[in-house]
Formats: C-alpha cells, structure tokens, sequence
C-alpha cells in the first residue's frame, strides 16, 4: 500500500499543471515553485495514513484475543485492503500517459509561442519599412517618403476617378491615381450627360471638359411609337439657360478630365494594373499594381477609392454583387444624317427593344440598337449585320435609314452588355467603392456619369471638413453616411432606367401592352404630367417618391382609358393586370435599391446627419 501510494498523488498533478493555460517559460516557473508545496503535501499525507494504519493493527490485535468471530473480521478487512492496492495500482497507467501528453502539450505551446514571436518580429519589420519609404511607381526602388505621401489611392481614372482626383486634388489632399490604360477609351456608352449630371460638373468645376471635344447640346426626348411622335423638353426655367445634356465621344469627354486632374501637382496619374488590396487587421491600408513594364509595386494610403469601372475585379470582396445582364447594345455611328428633333435624344419604341439615337458630334449620331439577352448575333460571320437589316433597319425613320444601312456595311459594329447591379457594399476600413464598379443601372436612360458625378460631389462634401483620414474605423463609421446621402438621385436614375426599359419592350401580354401604350399617351398629355417626367428623366429631380407617383398615376391612366367609354369584363380584367404589371416591375427594382427608409425618407436615417469624428 505505501509503494502505490507514492505513485498515485503525483502523476495527476503533474498532469494538471501541464494542462493550464500557461504559455511560454511560465509554465515552467509555476510548476518549479508548486513542486516544494506538492512534496510538503505528500509527507504529511504519508504520516497520518501511517498512524491511522497503526491504530488499525493494534486494535485488530485486541480483537483477536477475544475470539474467532473477530479473526474473521479481521481477515475481511486485510482482504479489502489488498483490494484498495490493486485499486490504486490501476491508476500507474492514466497517471503515465496524462504525464506523457503534458509533455508534449508543453512543446507545442512552447513552439507556437516561439513561431508567435517572429511573426510579431516580421509584422513590425514591415511596418516600419512601409512607414519609411514609399515604392517608385517607375523603378520600383524603396525612397524617402518626404513629399510622395498619398492621402487618397484612386484606382481607375474613367469619369468618377478623374473627376474625384482633380476635386480632392483641389482641397489639397496629395492624391494618387493608378489607371489601367491611359489611351483615350473607345467607347459606345458614356456619351450622354444628362442635364443634372452638367450641374453636378459644374459644382466640380469641370464645365470647360465639355468645350473643345464638339460635345452637342441635349434638350429633350423624342419617343415614336407606332408612327407617332411625343417629346419631353426639359424644365430649364429653374435653372440658367445653359443647363441641358451633353452628347460627346466617351473617350474625349474622359481624356479631358484627365488633363484636367493631371494640371494639379499634387495629383498623380499612373499606367498600372492595380491586381490586388492591401490588407491588415480588417483594413485596407493600399493597393498591389503592376507598372507598364510588368514591375510589382505596392502603394499606401489612408484612404482607397475602387472605381474601376463595369468589370471591376476588386469589388467582389467590397460589395455583393449581383448582376443581372438583360440586354446588349449594338453599337453604329452615323454620319452625314440629321436627326428629325436637333438636339434630342430618339427613342424609337421598337420591336422586341429600344432603338436608340443622340448626336455626339457636329457630323455623327450615335445608333444604339437594343438586342435582348446576353447574348448577340456573330459580328465575325455576318450574323449581325443580317439582324440589323432585317429586324431593326425596316423600323428606323426615313431620315436615318439609309445612314443605318451604310454604317451596317461599312462594318464598325461594337457590341456592349447593358448590366444593372444594385449598390450592396460591405463597409470596410480604408476603402470605399464608387462608380459602375459600386453601382450599375441600365443605360437605357444614360444615367450612369450624371449618378457618379453626384457621387463625386458627395463624397467631396463628406471629406473636405476632415484634416486626418488615418483613422481608419472613425472614418469608415462617418463615410456610412456616403450610402444614405447619394440614394436619392441613385436610386431615382436606377428605379426610372430599369422601369421604363422593362414596360417599352415588347410583349405578348396585352397588360403589357396596354401598359406601353399608357405611358406613351401619358407622356403626351403635357403639362404636369411630361414636365415631371422629363424632370425625372434629366436628373433634375431627385426624388423617389415623386417617380413612383408618377408611375402608378400612367397605370391609372392606362386603366382608365381602358375603362372609357363604358367598361366590361374583359377591360376590368386586363385593368386589374395592368396595375398589378406595374407594381411587379417597379417594387422588385425598389427593393434591390435597398432600404425603403433610405429612399424616401433620409432625413430619419441617422447616418444622415453623421458628424466626422473629433
């Protein structure tokens, strides 16, 4: 029994200690002053079981002098404690192996925090490498970062990078633009501003981009349908006599504001893929891009600006991006034509889409035939320029026809998917998205530079009172407000292109149709009814709730001409789907606008009224 009982008591705490959460040389400080306290234990424990054991013997001795009975018991106490040291003795094996896996519990802790050391050691090398010197972006040699600083990263210098680097530029932030190819953009989309979006220019200063590039004024909207004719001018009595749209080769309109970003000293514009976002702790501290010569350079700042266009590749771990591609533009431009209303832009109500036409310059006009689908008839064997003649060419109007079919056969035909993408960004530190790589709508109403140009303004707004954008979490927390401020003119411009694309593409449904034939009539009625609408069609009235106002009040009016003169089954009937036909396309395109709250109402959201961090 003594033997056993040496054994038993250590192993276990032995074990324990090797399990506690102790990392590194504590551990073995712990066990080195616990062992003395341990021994103590063990002694006394050994002493008092000693003289309790020579009680026991003496007392079964006193009753072996009484007589047989008490041998017997005697007998069967001896025989349990040899049953108590068999007992004891099957604890030699878990004490062993507990032992054991102590030990190499130890050395792993020991390792891990070894391995944790120079991680630490490596993570803080780097970080005052980063912090004390900048990469060349032409030699890729690490420099002094005295003067080369960056507040602002820019990737992407289309209409929202270069209008928001000469901006930021202007309130004196050092910023640094890194674009893919600096060559002037050949383009068949991007070529109407809107007049809000002229307006949203000019509070950036960038009117003159327009001038100089043969950009052509755009005062209004032709629809035709049918062989009719209606047209929306837009409300310029509120406003000075220049404001109007603007119709422009893409590429001229984006190399000017490049030129014009580029005249600041503070603001640099380099050629470079930008192929990844630097990232520690949760926050983007910069970007990884490959130079013209195929060099790997890395570039910090605070604060990084994705707007790299439609394809973006960075957006995907910023945002959810869900994509939907319901059409392809075929693109044809026009020469020596003249449109029947100068100056506007011609939406021919065709059948299966859309045909569009708008001036670009003083001699061209822009053909922008809408094909369903994500996919298109083969430029390459012909196949295109087959559809064109044979299902767009006979529903062109008289004046443009022979221009079609010479632009058909001289063969420049350019293709571009129209995509939509709600704006569903995840707020991350030091990183914020913008343009058609935060938010796409179908240009079926050329709202996409008018929606990046406000946001440009909005963002400018947000930053200009903030002198530090080193806080990263403060700054992410403040630039919610950015989501909130831009919803109105966004959402307005997204909700209007997706509603009236969807309700002037053909159908076999007759609510569908008697839909289409409303809003053309309810366009044509004048007055409040084509002002507002040309208001919402322009940018020049942001407002959500007036564009779903006036939306149903179309489905009302469909269904009251329905209706007239005396109203039957069928007309209730086909009524009762039209406005039905209504809300199934506008609310699913609200809904993916995001919340409802936003949108109508921002003034009750509190980011609204978010102050920048003290």
């Amino acid at each position: 029994t003594t033997k056993s009982t040496r054994r038993s008591p250590l192993g276990p705490f032995v074990a324990l200690f090797y399990l506690l959460p102790i990392k590194g040389p504590s551990i073995l400080h712990c066990l080195s002053s616990s062992s003395n306290t341990v021994i103590s234990a063990i002694a006394r424990a050994r002493e008092r079981k000693r003289k309790h054991h020579l009680l026991q013997l003496q007392s079964s001795r006193e009753r072996e002098s009484e007589g047989p009975s008490t041998s017997s018991s005697v007998s069967h106490s001896l025989t349990h404690s040899k049953k108590m040291t068999i007992v004891v003795d099957d604890y030699i094996l878990p004490t062993f192996f507990a032992s054991l896996l102590g030990f190499v519990l130890l050395h792993i802790l020991r390792r891990r925090t070894k391995k944790n050391k120079r991680d630490d050691h490596k993570a803080t090398s780097a970080f005052e490498i980063r912090n004390d010197c900048v990469r060349s972006s032409t030699n890729g040699e690490c420099r002094s970062g005295d003067g080369h600083e960056s507040d602002v990263i820019i990737v992407g210098a289309g209409v929202a990078g270069a209008a928001l680097a000469h901006t930021l530029g202007k309130d004196g932030r050092q910023v640094q633009v890194i674009e893919r190819d600096l060559t002037e953009p050949d383009r068949i989309v991007g070529e109407v501003l809107l007049p809000g979006g002229y307006l949203k220019l000019i509070e950036l200063g960038l009117e003159d981009c327009v001038e100089e590039i043969d950009a052509q004024q755009v005062l209004g909207y032709a629809f035709t349908k049918d062989g009719r004719n209606t047209r929306l001018s837009i409300p310029s009595e509120k406003f000075h006599s220049d404001v109007a749209g603007r119709g422009f080769h893409n590429g001229r309109f984006v190399q000017r504001l490049r030129e014009k970003a580029a005249t600041l000293s503070n603001v640099r514009l380099e050629q470079g893929t930008v192929t990844s976002l630097l990232e520690e702790n949760g926050t983007i501290k910069g970007v990884v891009y490959k130079t013209k010569t195929g060099q790997e350079v890395r570039a910090y700042a605070p604060l990084t600006i994705v707007c790299d266009g439609c394809f973006s590749n960075l957006r995907h771990s910023l945002c959810d991006p869900e994509i939907d591609v319901p059409s392809c533009f075929v693109g044809l431009v026009l020469e020596n034509c003249q449109l029947q209303f100068l100056n506007n832009v011609h939406i021919i109500l065709a059948d299966p889409s859309p045909i569009l036409f708008y001036p670009i310059s003083s001699t061209e006009v822009c053909c922008l035939v809408d094909v369903p689908g994500q996919k298109v008839p083969s430029i390459a064997n012909g196949e295109m320029a087959n559809y064109l003649k044979t299902m767009a060419a006979p529903q062109i109007p008289p004046e443009l026809h022979h221009a079609f079919v010479a632009a058909i056969d001289k063969g420049n035909i350019r293709t571009m998917p129209n995509r939509s993408m709600p704006a569903a960004p995840y707020p991350t530190p030091g990183v914020l998205l913008m343009g058609d790589a935060f938010n796409m709508r179908h240009p079926f109403t050329g709202g996409g530079m008018t929606v990046a140009l406000s946001d440009a303004v909005v963002l400018r707004d947000l930053l200009k009172p903030l002198h530090d954008l080193n806080d990263a979490t403060s700054l992410c927390r403040y630039l919610e407000s950015f989501y909130t401020l831009r919803k109105p003119l966004a959402s307005t411009i997204n909700t209007l292109a997706g509603a009236l694309y969807k309700v002037f593409c053909a159908s076999p449904d007759q609510a569908r149709k008697e839909m289409s034939q409303a809003c053309f009539n309810y366009m044509s009625l004048g007055g409040v009814c084509s002002e507002g609408l040309a208001a919402l069609l322009s940018g020049l009235n942001p407002c959500p709730l007036s564009l779903i106002l006036h939306f149903f009040a179309m489905a009302i009016y469909g269904v009251g001409c329905l209706l007239l003169p005396f109203p039957s089954p069928k007309s209730l009937w086909i009524g009762a789907r039209l406005i039905s036909g209504a809300w199934s396309i506008i609310f699913p395109i609200i809904k993916a606008e995001g919340v409802l709250r936003q949108i109508f109402f921002p003034p009750t959201v509190p980011a609204y009224y978010r102050a920048p961090a003290k």
